[in-house]
């Protein structure tokens, strides 16, 4: 059995209908403060708690025969973490070191840690290897890579085996159109813009027109959730055949969009047209950030393979069918 915490989120709920169609057997973890329980299929074992309480994550592993985790559940945006930084190292790091010590007492060793690229900061170099020099600027990537540092000292004393997957902005929906991206507030930029575009925002806020880029504004690498969760799913079956232990592993697709290119594309696949205000940068946003997953192609045997047009499309299609998101759907 698989255990995935936040497994009723954005990603963790795609990653869910995945493992079920491997035919793995799943449990869910999530204290829906902003994942959806409709994201879920009905049959799906679920336990709503809390990873702050141990009590809640320790039941997990009594009740259940547990073999690997991956652990999802975490606050992740960049802006609030500088705002809110308690929240962050409360809830991402001592959610983690119980998630750990429930594993540690249960004898389950294998995790896949959902980390970002956040943790490399304001590189100075155009493509980003695992090799780069974690440096990050913001509370939410330093939660990241200190995570990453407690699985690392984890291992050393207690034999966990871990794989970190640092991924890129995540976007799009399931290709079937029955999973999407519902968050509220919604600070992603392209669920934002569509948001927009369907009335709910009445513009598209771009924090900052002056950074050292074509176009002056931020340049992202964009990774569709379905490549990333394919990405997980190889790296578990890497950990379960011991073909790759305690690695570090970028995911995305080694191109920049900048946001004024995103919208652009979200106009043109859309129709619409954006109305957009720019404010000044928040703290914590680098200019550029751009993966080199070449290690992940080479030993996972995996490569993103939908392209920003496909990210577009799948989003814009379950917009348009969920138009309240998860809500009034049963």
């Amino acid at each position: 059995m698989i255990l995935v915490t936040g497994g009723a989120g954005f990603i963790g709920s795609h990653m869910v209908k995945t493992l079920l169609k491997e035919g793995y057997d799943v449990l869910v973890f999530d204290n829906l403060s902003t994942g959806h329980k409709e994201s879920l299929p009905n049959n799906v074992r679920f336990i709503q708690g809390d990873l702050r309480d141990k009590l809640d994550i320790e039941e997990a592993f009594k009740d259940y025969p547990i073999k690997a985790v991956m652990h999802f559940a975490a606050n992740c945006y960049v802006g609030e973490s500088v705002e809110y930084p308690s929240k962050y190292y409360r809830n991402n790091m001592i959610g983690l070191m119980n998630l750990l010590d429930a594993m540690l007492h249960a004898g389950v060793q294998k995790i896949i840690f959902s980390s970002s690229c956040a943790v490399y900061g304001d590189p100075s170099k155009d493509l980003i290897n695992e090799e780069t020099v974690p440096r990050p600027i913001s509370p939410y990537g330093r939660t990241k890579l200190f995570c990453e540092e407690i699985i690392k000292d984890y291992s050393h004393a207690y034999g966990t085996e871990y794989i970190f997957l640092r991924y890129f902005n995540v976007a799009g929906a399931d290709l079937d159109g029955k999973l999407g991206e519902d968050h509220d507030p919604e600070t992603h930029l392209i669920p934002s813009i569509l948001n927009h575009f369907q009335g709910k925002k009445d513009t598209i806020t771009v924090y900052g027109k002056d950074y050292d880029t074509p176009d002056l504004t931020c340049i992202r690498d964009y990774i569709h959730v379905t490549d990333l969760v394919l990405g997980h799913l190889a790296a578990l079956t890497a950990l379960f055949k011991n073909s790759s232990i305690n690695e570090t592993y970028n995911l995305g697709r080694g191109e920049g969009y900048s946001i004024k290119e995103i919208i652009r594309k979200c106009e043109e696949i859309t129709g619409h047209k954006a109305v957009v205000s720019f404010k000044k940068r928040r703290p914590g946003d680098p200019p550029r950030l751009i993966a080199d997953s070449k290690k992940a192609r080479r030993e996972l045997k995996w490569k993103a393979a939908l392209s920003l047009e496909d990210m577009i499309r799948s989003a814009w299609v379950w917009f348009v069918n969920h138009p309240n998101g998860y809500k009034k759907i049963c």
